[in-house]
């Protein structure tokens, strides 16, 4: 298995702003990278891990248990957050994490079908117990629910015109594959867009937010992740594309706002301050050398919020 290398690693471990005895939730535990860090830092502390997909629980497990035993791992994705801790008797914890990358073992596995590089059944399934996989999106969902994701979520300007493609063919056979898939797209694409990026890049994104769901449950995650901090707790989250980065800017801008009613006064009362403030006010990028290293980190941002109140 390829080594999974976590983005944004040091940046995102200090701005959790961790103690010996913190309790952390890292909602997105994947290939256990931050996880381990963050277990590292807490002898006296508590880690709870989400994650659906099982192959991932079992290499983290490992991984965690050769570092300390102050850790459970949630097979369960991260919009269960407070109902799963509720569970375990926590109403209130010291940090929270979410990664919402796609892990490189998942891309690099090809029978998972998330790449658009490697040949595989249509599937890119997070956790493979959802009954929608790419297979049903591409051969089930209508010419415009199609054009619709393609635009939304992979925010591809040649979206109609591919998912015209898509149900023409299908039309003769149903699309299996997916470098199947990919000669559809790139059929779709003009030559001379297909020389700037890869022209599967966008649509397969745009797939796999819709078989994961990854867009909705992100809201109100974040929602719940807040309503957990304790004064003093942050919440960090990584991004990899615009759509969700926009969701977590936001929401947070909306969280730290002022009332208007009081806006501008010289003494605001207490009451009327928001109960969080940005830790930063711009997203943090990779370093320099973290993008010679990791090219897969190119598109990711992280943002911190703390609870003051």
């Amino acid at each position: 298995m390829e080594k999974h290398i976590s983005v944004l690693l040091q940046e995102s471990i200090d701005a959790l702003n961790l103690k010996e005895d913190s309790i952390i939730v890292d909602c997105t535990l994947g290939y256990g990278g931050h996880s381990s860090y963050i277990l590292q830092r807490i002898k006296k502390g508590f880690l709870f891990a989400f994650d659906q997909d099982s192959e991932a629980i079992r290499h983290s497990t490992n991984r965690l248990q050769a570092i300390g035993a102050n850790f459970t791992i949630i097979k369960s994705n991260f919009v269960n957050l407070k109902e799963e801790l509720e569970k375990r008797d926590v109403t209130e914890v010291d940090g929270i994490l979410f990664d919402l990358g796609v892990s490189s073992p998942q891309l690099d596995d090809a029978t998972r079908g998330f790449s658009y590089h490697e040949d595989a059944r249509l599937d890119m399934r997070m956790d493979k117990s959802n009954p929608l996989s790419a297979y049903e999106v591409v051969n089930t969902y209508s010419q415009k629910e199609l054009a619709d994701i393609f635009y939304k979520y992979g925010e591809d300007k040649f979206s109609r015109n591919i998912a015209k493609k898509i149900v023409e063919y299908r039309a003769q056979k149903p699309i299996e594959t997916t470098l199947e898939l990919v000669e559809i797209i790139k059929s779709a694409v003009p030559m001379k867009k297909r020389k700037e990026k890869h022209p599967a890049r966008q649509i397969f994104q745009a797939i796999r937010i819709e078989v994961n769901h990854e867009l909705d449950v992100l809201e109100p995650a974040l929602e719940q992740a807040l309503s957990l901090l304790k004064v003093g707790g942050r919440v960090a989250v990584i991004t990899f594309h615009s759509l969700e980065d926009r969701i977590v800017k936001q929401y947070f801008k909306e969280k730290c706002k002022i009332d208007d009613k009081v806006k501008g006064l010289p003494n605001i009362p207490e009451e009327y301050l928001p109960d969080f403030q940005l830790v930063v006010n711009k997203a943090i990028l990779p370093s320099k050398e973290e993008l010679e290293h990791n090219n897969r980190s190119r598109s990711a941002k992280l943002r911190v919020i703390e609870r003051i109140k």
